[in-house]
Protein backbone atom coordinates (compact mmCIF):
# COMPACT_ATOMS: atom_id res chain seq x y z
CA UNK A 1 0.00 0.00 0.00
CA UNK A 2 1.39 3.43 -1.22
CA UNK A 3 1.67 5.83 1.50
CA UNK A 4 0.48 8.13 0.21
CA UNK A 5 -3.14 8.71 -0.42
CA UNK A 6 -4.73 10.14 -3.40
CA UNK A 7 -8.54 11.82 -3.84
CA UNK A 8 -9.70 12.64 -7.24
CA UNK A 9 -12.48 14.89 -7.82
CA UNK A 10 -15.45 14.13 -10.57
CA UNK A 11 -18.35 15.07 -11.74
CA UNK A 12 -19.14 12.21 -14.20
CA UNK A 13 -19.68 8.83 -14.40
CA UNK A 14 -17.26 8.66 -16.79
CA UNK A 15 -15.11 10.54 -14.48
CA UNK A 16 -16.50 8.11 -11.59
CA UNK A 17 -14.94 5.10 -13.35
CA UNK A 18 -11.60 6.79 -14.83
CA UNK A 19 -10.83 7.10 -11.08
CA UNK A 20 -11.76 4.12 -9.80
CA UNK A 21 -9.92 2.22 -12.56
CA UNK A 22 -6.87 4.14 -12.74
CA UNK A 23 -5.53 4.12 -9.24
CA UNK A 24 -7.16 6.89 -6.84
CA UNK A 25 -7.85 5.91 -3.48
CA UNK A 26 -10.82 8.11 -2.68
CA UNK A 27 -13.61 9.84 -4.89
CA UNK A 28 -14.87 13.43 -3.83
CA UNK A 29 -17.81 13.15 -5.88
CA UNK A 30 -19.43 16.46 -7.35
CA UNK A 31 -21.81 18.11 -10.13
CA UNK A 32 -20.74 21.30 -12.32
CA UNK A 33 -16.78 21.27 -11.44
CA UNK A 34 -16.67 24.01 -14.15
CA UNK A 35 -18.28 26.10 -11.02
CA UNK A 36 -16.01 24.64 -8.27
CA UNK A 37 -18.21 21.72 -7.59
CA UNK A 38 -22.06 21.29 -6.57
CA UNK A 39 -24.05 18.63 -4.59
CA UNK A 40 -23.98 15.48 -6.91
CA UNK A 41 -27.08 13.71 -8.49
CA UNK A 42 -28.17 10.80 -6.82
CA UNK A 43 -27.80 8.54 -8.98
CA UNK A 44 -23.93 9.68 -9.43
CA UNK A 45 -24.18 8.56 -5.65
CA UNK A 46 -25.50 5.05 -6.64
CA UNK A 47 -23.06 5.28 -9.09
CA UNK A 48 -19.95 5.73 -7.26
CA UNK A 49 -20.85 3.28 -4.52
CA UNK A 50 -20.72 0.34 -6.98
CA UNK A 51 -16.85 0.84 -7.58
CA UNK A 52 -16.20 0.14 -3.72
CA UNK A 53 -14.04 3.03 -3.72
CA UNK A 54 -14.22 5.64 -0.52
CA UNK A 55 -16.57 8.60 -1.89
CA UNK A 56 -17.66 11.80 -0.18
CA UNK A 57 -19.71 13.81 -1.85
CA UNK A 58 -19.48 17.51 -2.33
CA UNK A 59 -22.76 19.68 -0.27
CA UNK A 60 -22.61 22.85 -1.79
CA UNK A 61 -25.95 23.83 -2.59
CA UNK A 62 -25.14 26.55 -5.21
CA UNK A 63 -22.17 28.20 -6.88
CA UNK A 64 -20.48 31.21 -5.53
CA UNK A 65 -19.75 32.00 -1.94
CA UNK A 66 -20.25 29.93 1.02
CA UNK A 67 -22.20 32.52 3.08
CA UNK A 68 -25.60 30.34 3.15
CA UNK A 69 -29.05 31.60 3.93
CA UNK A 70 -31.22 29.11 6.25
CA UNK A 71 -33.26 27.94 3.48
CA UNK A 72 -30.04 26.56 1.78
CA UNK A 73 -28.52 25.32 5.15
CA UNK A 74 -31.91 23.02 5.45
CA UNK A 75 -30.84 22.08 1.36
CA UNK A 76 -27.36 20.74 2.91
CA UNK A 77 -28.51 19.19 5.64
CA UNK A 78 -31.31 16.89 3.46
CA UNK A 79 -28.19 15.98 1.47
CA UNK A 80 -26.01 15.21 3.58
CA UNK A 81 -29.10 12.79 5.12
CA UNK A 82 -28.97 11.44 1.38
CA UNK A 83 -25.52 10.41 1.26
CA UNK A 84 -25.88 8.77 4.10
CA UNK A 85 -28.86 6.83 2.97
CA UNK A 86 -27.00 5.44 -0.33
CA UNK A 87 -24.36 4.62 1.98
CA UNK A 88 -21.51 6.66 0.58
CA UNK A 89 -18.36 7.10 3.31
CA UNK A 90 -18.62 11.09 3.37
CA UNK A 91 -19.18 14.69 3.15
CA UNK A 92 -17.46 17.59 2.05
CA UNK A 93 -18.62 21.12 2.70
CA UNK A 94 -17.75 24.60 3.94
CA UNK A 95 -19.29 27.94 4.91
CA UNK A 96 -17.41 31.29 6.21
CA UNK A 97 -18.16 35.01 7.08
CA UNK A 98 -18.55 38.12 4.63
CA UNK A 99 -14.91 38.38 5.95
CA UNK A 100 -13.60 34.67 5.49
CA UNK A 101 -13.43 33.78 8.53
CA UNK A 102 -14.91 30.23 9.14
CA UNK A 103 -18.74 30.23 10.27
CA UNK A 104 -18.93 27.92 13.29
CA UNK A 105 -22.10 27.80 14.16
CA UNK A 106 -23.12 26.81 10.75
CA UNK A 107 -20.05 24.22 10.75
CA UNK A 108 -21.40 22.99 13.34
CA UNK A 109 -24.82 21.96 12.46
CA UNK A 110 -23.54 20.61 9.31
CA UNK A 111 -20.75 18.57 11.16
CA UNK A 112 -23.52 17.41 13.85
CA UNK A 113 -25.73 16.12 11.00
CA UNK A 114 -23.34 14.26 9.63
CA UNK A 115 -22.22 12.84 13.14
CA UNK A 116 -25.69 11.89 13.30
CA UNK A 117 -24.84 9.30 10.93
CA UNK A 118 -21.69 8.64 10.83
CA UNK A 119 -19.85 9.84 7.64
CA UNK A 120 -16.58 11.37 7.16
CA UNK A 121 -16.19 14.97 6.84
CA UNK A 122 -13.68 17.61 4.93
CA UNK A 123 -13.73 21.01 5.09
CA UNK A 124 -13.06 22.41 1.22
CA UNK A 125 -11.05 25.07 0.10
CA UNK A 126 -13.29 27.84 1.42
CA UNK A 127 -10.83 27.12 4.44
CA UNK A 128 -8.69 29.30 2.17
CA UNK A 129 -10.39 32.05 2.93
CA UNK A 130 -9.91 32.29 5.87
CA UNK A 131 -7.72 35.86 7.13
CA UNK A 132 -5.78 33.71 9.41
CA UNK A 133 -5.23 30.07 8.48
CA UNK A 134 -3.52 28.68 11.78
CA UNK A 135 -6.53 30.17 13.63
CA UNK A 136 -8.82 28.52 11.22
CA UNK A 137 -6.70 25.27 11.32
CA UNK A 138 -7.29 25.12 15.38
CA UNK A 139 -10.97 25.86 14.85
CA UNK A 140 -11.49 23.19 11.85
CA UNK A 141 -9.86 20.46 14.25
CA UNK A 142 -12.03 21.27 17.48
CA UNK A 143 -15.00 21.40 14.90
CA UNK A 144 -14.22 17.48 14.45
CA UNK A 145 -13.48 17.27 10.70
CA UNK A 146 -11.63 14.75 9.55
CA UNK A 147 -9.70 16.10 6.62
CA UNK A 148 -9.44 20.02 5.44
CA UNK A 149 -8.53 20.66 1.93
CA UNK A 150 -6.19 23.51 1.20
CA UNK A 151 -3.78 25.22 -1.17
CA UNK A 152 -1.98 26.72 1.72
CA UNK A 153 -4.20 29.84 0.93
CA UNK A 154 -2.69 30.64 -2.48
CA UNK A 155 -3.89 30.55 -6.16
CA UNK A 156 -2.50 26.06 -6.52
CA UNK A 157 -0.92 24.21 -3.92
CA UNK A 158 2.14 24.48 -5.81
CA UNK A 159 2.03 28.05 -4.91
CA UNK A 160 1.27 27.29 -1.38
CA UNK A 161 3.87 24.68 -0.19
CA UNK A 162 5.91 26.61 2.53
CA UNK A 163 2.27 27.46 4.13
CA UNK A 164 1.43 23.78 3.58
CA UNK A 165 4.67 22.80 5.11
CA UNK A 166 3.55 25.02 8.15
CA UNK A 167 0.09 23.78 8.26
CA UNK A 168 1.40 20.10 8.13
CA UNK A 169 3.43 20.86 11.31
CA UNK A 170 0.98 22.28 13.48
CA UNK A 171 -1.64 19.95 12.32
CA UNK A 172 0.61 17.24 13.58
CA UNK A 173 -1.09 14.51 12.97
CA UNK A 174 -4.54 15.62 14.10
CA UNK A 175 -6.18 15.88 10.93
CA UNK A 176 -5.74 15.38 7.69
CA UNK A 177 -3.65 17.88 5.26
CA UNK A 178 -5.22 17.25 1.70
CA UNK A 179 -3.44 19.26 -0.91
CA UNK A 180 -5.77 20.14 -3.67
CA UNK A 181 -5.52 23.16 -6.58
CA UNK A 182 -3.30 22.74 -9.09
CA UNK A 183 -1.64 19.18 -8.31
CA UNK A 184 -0.65 17.61 -11.36
CA UNK A 185 1.79 14.44 -11.90
CA UNK A 186 4.70 16.85 -12.50
CA UNK A 187 4.29 19.04 -9.42
CA UNK A 188 3.13 16.52 -7.00
CA UNK A 189 6.93 15.22 -5.46
CA UNK A 190 7.29 19.12 -4.98
CA UNK A 191 4.06 19.19 -2.77
CA UNK A 192 4.90 15.65 -0.81
CA UNK A 193 7.92 17.98 0.14
CA UNK A 194 5.78 19.92 2.60
CA UNK A 195 4.92 16.66 4.44
CA UNK A 196 1.46 16.24 3.04
CA UNK A 197 0.37 12.28 2.76
CA UNK A 198 -2.75 13.34 0.77
CA UNK A 199 -3.20 14.88 -3.02
CA UNK A 200 -6.21 16.10 -4.15
CA UNK A 201 -6.67 16.52 -8.20
CA UNK A 202 -9.19 16.78 -10.99
CA UNK A 203 -6.69 15.33 -13.61
CA UNK A 204 -9.29 15.87 -16.06
CA UNK A 205 -8.12 17.18 -20.08
CA UNK A 206 -10.11 18.73 -22.68
CA UNK A 207 -12.82 16.24 -24.54
CA UNK A 208 -14.11 16.41 -28.09
CA UNK A 209 -17.78 18.61 -28.39
CA UNK A 210 -20.14 16.20 -29.59
CA UNK A 211 -23.11 18.92 -29.80
CA UNK A 212 -21.55 21.73 -31.56
CA UNK A 213 -25.21 23.27 -31.90
CA UNK A 214 -25.60 23.50 -28.12
CA UNK A 215 -22.40 25.82 -28.20
CA UNK A 216 -24.30 27.69 -30.46
CA UNK A 217 -26.97 27.66 -28.91
CA UNK A 218 -25.10 28.58 -25.51
CA UNK A 219 -26.57 25.51 -23.59
CA UNK A 220 -22.63 24.36 -23.08
CA UNK A 221 -19.46 26.03 -22.85
CA UNK A 222 -17.30 25.63 -25.48
CA UNK A 223 -14.53 23.37 -23.90
CA UNK A 224 -15.72 20.38 -22.04
CA UNK A 225 -13.37 18.70 -19.74
CA UNK A 226 -13.44 15.17 -18.46
CA UNK A 227 -11.28 12.93 -15.88
CA UNK A 228 -8.67 11.76 -18.12
CA UNK A 229 -7.72 8.08 -16.85
CA UNK A 230 -4.25 8.42 -18.49
CA UNK A 231 -3.41 11.59 -15.57
CA UNK A 232 -4.97 9.84 -12.99
CA UNK A 233 -2.15 6.91 -13.72
CA UNK A 234 0.42 9.25 -14.32
CA UNK A 235 -0.15 11.04 -11.01
CA UNK A 236 -0.74 7.37 -9.00
CA UNK A 237 3.19 7.11 -10.14
CA UNK A 238 4.66 9.96 -8.95
CA UNK A 239 3.03 9.64 -5.32
CA UNK A 240 4.07 5.93 -5.47
CA UNK A 241 7.61 6.58 -7.43
CA UNK A 242 8.01 9.50 -4.33
CA UNK A 243 7.31 7.12 -1.31
CA UNK A 244 10.32 5.20 -2.42
CA UNK A 245 12.82 8.66 -2.09
CA UNK A 246 13.24 8.86 1.63
CA UNK A 247 13.96 5.46 2.23
CA UNK A 248 16.86 6.18 -0.30
CA UNK A 249 17.82 9.08 1.26
CA UNK A 250 17.59 7.67 4.67
CA UNK A 251 21.24 7.09 5.12
CA UNK A 252 22.00 11.47 4.63
CA UNK A 253 22.48 13.23 7.71
CA UNK A 254 21.79 17.15 7.25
Amino acid sequence: MSDYLLEVCVDTAAGVRAAAMSGADRIELCAALAVGGLTPSSGLMRLALETGLDTRIMVRPRAGDFIYSADELDVMRHDIEAAASIGLAGVVFGANHADGRLDIEVLDRLMHQARRYGLETALHRSFDLAPDLSQALETTIALGFDTVLTSGGARSAPAGVDRLRDLVEQADGRIEILAGAGVTAANAGAILMSGVKALHASCSSQVPLRSPRAVDLGYVAPEQRDTDPGLVAALRAALDTHEAKPREDSHVVC
